[in-house]
């Protein structure tokens, strides 16, 4: 399932197409580094992570339950919009990935788990080999 959950597009005042998405993506580490990693130039203010692409800018700001919502303007249609989206949720989830295998790699050995191996995947999985009880 996508992290993306609904959108609308209107047009701003200034005759500028506005979508907004909403998500479930509630950290804002993870989600600024996922928009890095989509060639996005990200700012960081008290209540806005701004995310700018050639003629295209998102700024995402929290719920009441603190997920984040993104307003694109600019150079945005819905065929780019899901574009953008879609290179977005595919970070995030690779960000996820990432800070869940780093937290499973420093827990192992506390558990008595010694990493043997790891192996990225073409589709961008990751498979750990771990031996139980190697730990001493």
């Amino acid at each position: 399932m996508s992290a993306w959950q609904a959108s609308r597009s209107d047009t701003d005042d200034h005759g500028r197409t506005v979508c907004q998405v909403n998500t479930r993506m509630r950290d804002e580490s993870l989600l600024a580094a996922a928009l890095a990693d989509t060639q996005a130039v990200v700012n960081r203010s008290a209540s806005i992570l701004r995310a700018d692409w050639a003629g295209v800018r998102a700024d995402f700001t929290r719920d009441d339950a603190g997920v984040w919502q993104a307003h694109f303007t600019g150079d945005i249609d819905e065929e780019r919009a899901v574009g953008i989206i879609n290179a977005i949720d595919k970070a995030y989830g690779l960000q996820v990935q990432q800070a869940v295998l780093q937290r499973l790699k420093q827990r192992a050995p506390g558990a008595g788990l010694l990493l043997v191996s790891e192996r990225t995947e073409a589709d961008d999985s990751t498979t750990l080999v771990l031996e139980v009880g190697a730990v001493t």
